[in-house]
């Protein structure tokens, strides 16, 4: 009797340990690994540039593939606001915000996406943002303000 119980006890002992190595742990994105060195946006400005927004929309997309870079999704935000867009836009601005809070251009591309959508209240927050950025004046906060400007009247 004793030789089964102990039987029993092992294979039981076994089941467990074969049933926890079958368990598996998640696996970990990493969507959150961020660089900070610089991409070249050459090709891609020159498209932007040239309002060939479709080509530069395809470039900047493998780049995000290839490296998460708060420029590249400023950038895709740009160019999906450009096309009208604004929902996807809006989350590419909040993702290189979120990567680099004070990235002028993303702020005044949000802000401009704000004006565009008739959110004015949220565009005034970004260029709020953007005094304490550049108190003495920067292009992105002169945009921004004549962009609000604009709207007002």
């Amino acid at each position: 009797m004793r030789k089964f119980l102990f039987a029993g006890a092992f294979a039981l002992a076994v089941a467990a340990l074969a049933a926890a190595a079958t368990v598996t742990t998640p696996a970990r994105a990493v969507d959150n690994m961020t660089s900070t060195a610089p991409v070249d946006l050459t090709s891609v400005r020159a498209k932007i540039k040239a309002q060939n927004y479709k080509a530069a929309l395809e470039e900047l997309r493998q780049l995000a593939d290839d490296t998460q870079h708060a420029d590249v999704y400023n950038l895709l935000g740009f160019t999906l606001r450009k096309t009208g867009d604004y929902a996807t836009a809006l989350t590419y601005y909040t993702k290189a915000l979120e990567m680099q809070p004070d990235h002028k251009a993303a702020r005044e591309y949000i802000g401009e996406l704000f004006v565009e959508t008739g959110k004015l209240d949220k565009a005034k927050e970004q260029l709020a943002i953007l005094v304490k950025l550049c108190p003495t004046g920067c292009e992105e906060r002169e945009d921004l303000e004549k962009a609000i400007a604009k709207a007002g009247k």
